[in-house]
């Protein structure tokens, strides 16, 4: 599918003057502006041209695979039998560049990207390019979701050095790992405006052999200058800046790029920004009175809205998409990755917490359901993603999209039925067409298929409430949603008959961090036990095989093998900062959910170790990668700024908070303030690019509530105290049982719940804050309306 892939994303983010989070992180295409090739000044490179997708089918598997067939990533496996001698990231390839004195050709993408199947079928599998990769380059194929490591540093360089980035990320390096070309998808040959990469191979080849020495030092320089401009730190500062004035701004910058007929921020493509839903969400929350609190609740709520409503949500199967293509959220990039449904999980419960509109949690119940179908094991654990392309039919070239999209000649075929007391003569298939909108010219735009691939076919997105569809036709709406519910289980069964698109069943910490939040919250704000029960399940995968008890560190991966088994790499790929930070608030949300003070034990234990690991004694906040893990890397960053996933530096920082609230050991404090620190030149520049930040700051500034429960945790007074907290919208909280024990976990830690006693011998709550308690409460309703204060 030809339509707009990702955009390039500016250097570090910076968007609109005032750097948006990037959310376009995920696949490149040849049609955006300037992405064909990143060069330095060494290199002179000649005009290209625009590639296209080839009609050939992908060339059959060949006798002899490359020794990419010896790994476990489902992504380099999809190269194992190119014509191309690839190596692993590793030791091997290294000694190989520096022996023979070649240049490495990095290659960087993952299983389920678009582009990346492009430029495979396209270059990687061409013989003629496949000799030249062998013979005068030592070739290095990446997973980014198991190296994001690799992939930041190498990103960092292709950005700061082009008008943007994405994936397949292609970059040439010395053999001692410094980047000295960087660019994105290439086409194979020259066209009119754009290079192929067989031009930019000989070019670099020539340039290696007649102009090194230049080369070189472009390369150090460049380094040198990124070393400096990637630099972390608290330097003189004390303190962070002020909360009020930073939330303030931040959601001025917000406002100023907000789409005010069809929600989210910025033209098009759109993503889902879950890490802004929620700072709007909070900063309503500290701003309910005023103007400015009732506009960022209706921000977020309409961009909610229009996203579940348009295309970019899969109607027939659940889950969401990665993003839109168009500003109206109608055709999206098909491809759909768990940390956007663990996300949008969270940020639609949250919604319902707030507007009470069972419309959002209907969406968030939704998208648990499509994980618990598609991308669960049976262990527990959760897969990374399914591809945005599959076949049309057996033994066909994959399409982006085919699986999800419709013609209106299968609706009607699937659903011919009559419907009843309509005010003209009307079938199933007719009524869901005009509620969903498809035509039978098909409802993708031309300006989105220049190839003319798509002619005929239909994205379902709501076109109309159910009120007007049920006005149109004279009938009830409740009659009308029993039919569209009907129609679109038949459209589901249909679609199990069609090439499902690829599943990668790498399993990654921290996306499984992010689900077990995703699981645990919706659960506990519905009262849903099944729900929470997945998360435990999640929690308890994790702990079986991503965690190494003897050295207590999380492992990054492991894959689904064959009857259900699990499998692991050998040596293992350690866990990085982010696969820490979001396994520890996903336990913190499971304790919440669950009232199991294991998981709160763990969290800490988690924890301590990611200080020792990553933290940066010296400057503040965390590195991304362990030193040792990263030996050789010209770059240690630390993450700056939220996008497709929020940073892990900023999640750190409620993490800290939340368990300084739960054992008030204030060396997490302090860390948590060296952290705000440390970001505040970054978050007074550009504190729309850093809205987690933003969060955590007021969330310091402002202290956490500690709402403790005195009770048994079977009693039905204690479960209702439980569920009046977990169905308000208190993101600055930690939610604590105290059941009475005191040599529980808990008691150890916060001595001052011993004074704490039930009334009357109910179950019985307490608002804490600053060391100060509240009176005890037993009544849900007297709770809720201090907690509303």
């Amino acid at each position: 599918m030809s339509h707009l892939s990702s955009p390039p994303p500016k250097h570090k983010g910076e968007h609109k003057g005032h750097g948006l989070p990037r959310g376009s992180e995920r696949g490149s295409s040849p049609r955006d502006k300037d992405r064909s090739v990143t060069v330095s000044s060494s290199v002179p490179m000649p005009a290209g041209g625009k590639g296209s997708r080839t009609n050939c089918s992908q060339s059959a598997p060949q006798k002899t695979p490359n020794r990419l067939i010896n790994e476990k990533s489902p992504y380099l496996l999809q190269h194992a039998y190119n014509p191309v001698d690839w190596y692993p990231w590793g030791q091997e390839a290294f000694d190989k560049a520096r022996k023979e004195n070649k240049p490495i050709f990095l290659s960087v993408g993952y299983s389920t990207c678009h582009w990346c199947h492009m430029m495979e079928e396209e270059s990687f599998q061409n013989e003629e390019i496949g000799r030249l990769l062998s013979e005068d380059f030592v070739s290095v194929k990446v997973d980014r979701e198991e190296r994001p490591d690799v992939d930041k540093v190498y990103m960092t360089f292709v950005q700061a050095t082009s008008s943007g980035g994405g994936w397949p990320m292609s970059v040439w390096l010395t053999p001692n790992l410094q980047p000295f070309v960087g660019g994105t998808y290439f086409p194979p040959e020259d066209g009119l405006t754009r290079v192929g990469f067989r031009t930019v191979l000989l070019r670099i080849r020539e340039q290696w052999k007649q102009n090194k020495k230049t080369l070189l030092e472009n390369s150090q320089r460049v380094t040198t200058a990124l070393l400096a401009r990637s630099e972390i730190s608290m330097g003189d500062r004390q303190l962070p800046p002020s909360a009020a004035t930073m939330n303030s701004r931040c959601f001025q910058q917000l406002d100023e790029g907000y789409d005010e007929e069809y929600g989210g921020f910025a033209e098009a493509p759109k993503f889902p920004t879950p890490v802004i839903l929620s700072f709007l969400f909070s900063y309503w929350l500290s701003h309910r009175l005023t103007q400015d609190g009732s506009r960022a609740q209706q921000m977020a709520l309409h961009t909610l809205k229009m996203m579940a409503n348009g295309g970019i949500r899969d109607h027939v199967g659940q889950g969401f998409h990665r993003y839109s293509t168009d500003r109206q959220w109608h055709v999206p990039h098909f491809e759909k990755m768990l940390y956007d449904q663990a996300q949008l999980t969270v940020a639609y419960s949250q919604a319902f917490q707030i507007s009470g509109d069972e419309f959002y949690s209907d969406v968030a119940k939704g998208i648990l359901q499509y994980v618990a179908r598609n991308l669960s094991h049976r262990s527990g654990g959760f897969y990374s993603a399914e591809d945005a392309d599959s076949p049309p039919g057996r033994g066909m070239r994959p399409k982006e999209g085919a699986f999800y999209l419709w013609t209106v000649k299968e609706v009607q075929q699937l659903l011919p039925e009559h419907v009843p007391g309509a005010t003209e003569p009307l079938t199933s298939g007719q009524l869901l067409m005009k509620h969903y909108g498809l035509t039978e010219a098909g409802n993708i735009s031309p300006s989105q298929d220049p190839k003319g691939e798509l002619q005929g076919q239909n994205v379902l997105t709501v076109r109309y409430s159910l009120e007007l569809t049920a006005a149109r036709f004279g009938l009830d709406a409740e009659a009308v949603q029993t039919l569209l519910n009907t129609g679109l289980e038949k459209l589901f069964q249909a679609r199990k008959h069609r090439p499902k698109p690829h599943l990668d069943s790498k399993m990654l910490a921290a996306w499984n961090g992010l689900m077990v939040s995703g699981f645990a919250v919706t659960g506990a704000v519905l009262g849903q036990e099944r729900l929470i029960n997945y998360a435990i399940n999640g929690a308890k995968f994790l702990k079986r095989h991503m965690f190494d008890v003897a050295s207590g560190r999380l492992m990054r991966t492991c894959y689904a093998g064959s009857g259900g088994t699990v499998e692991h790499s050998n040596p293992p790929c350690w866990g990085f900062l982010e696969d820490y930070t979001f396994v520890v608030r996903g336990l913190l949300d499971l304790y919440e959910a669950s009232q199991e003070s294991a998981w709160l034990e763990w969290a800490l234990r988690l924890q301590d170790m990611q200080d020792r690991l990553f933290w940066d004694s010296r400057g503040g906040g965390y590195f991304c990668s362990e030193a040792e893990l990263g030996a050789g890397l010209p770059l240690r960053l630390k993450d700056d700024q939220d996008g497709a996933e929020p940073s892990a530096n900023f999640v750190s920082a409620h993490n800290l908070l939340r368990l300084h609230g739960f054992t008030g050991h204030k060396d997490w404090m302090d860390k948590c303030v060296c952290l705000l620190t440390a970001f505040s030149e970054r978050m007074r520049r550009v504190p729309v690019a850093l809205p987690e930040m933003v969060r955590a700051l007021s969330a310091h500034q402002q202290t956490l509530k500690q709402i403790v429960i005195c009770g048994d945790p079977q009693a039905k007074d204690t479960k209702a105290l439980l569920q009046c907290v977990h169905s308000i919208y208190i993101p600055n909280k930690v939610l604590i049982l105290a059941d009475g024990d005191p040599s529980s976990f808990l008691s150890r830690q916060l001595p001052f719940l011993g004074t704490l006693r039930r009334l009357e011998d109910r179950a019985t709550a307490y608002v804490c804050e600053n060391q100060a308690c509240s009176m005890p409460i037993t009544e849900p309703c007297e709770l809720r309306k201090l907690l509303h204060q």
